[in-house]
């Protein structure tokens, strides 16, 4: 639970769960992203998370200067891994930002890249 908000009436709490889904909606959004993978897997990727689960590719920490975000992702084969991590930092930040969530960091870690699906 994140305390985002403190005035005479009351605090401001929000759960991990919430900030996870916002953050993974947000980075699903992106060109080049594949998907998402579990932040706990240790060995093989073997399977790319749907959206029920969205909020498993994201791990959310506190920091003194606020909230850290840890995203998991796969990446489009061919697509530039750096512009596609990029806009993934900015859009979670855009996003988390303007739901009232201040945010220390976004850190997007690179589990794998997959070919494109032609549509």
């Amino acid at each position: 639970m994140f305390n985002i908000k403190t005035n005479e009436l009351g605090d401001i709490i929000v759960a991990d769960e919430v900030i996870e889904t916002i953050a993974g909606l947000a980075a699903v959004d992106c060109y080049g992203l594949v998907g998402m993978v579990p932040h706990n897997i240790q060995s093989e990727i073997t399977n790319i998370l749907g959206i029920e689960s969205i909020r498993k590719g994201v791990q959310v920490t506190d920091s003194d200067d606020g909230i850290i975000i840890d995203v998991y992702v796969i990446v489009g084969y061919g697509i530039k891994i750096s512009q596609v991590a990029f806009n993934v930092m900015q859009k979670v930040t855009y996003i988390l930002e303007n739901s009232g969530i201040h945010v220390a960091a976004v850190n997007v870690n690179v589990k794998g890249v997959r070919i494109l699906k032609e549509k």
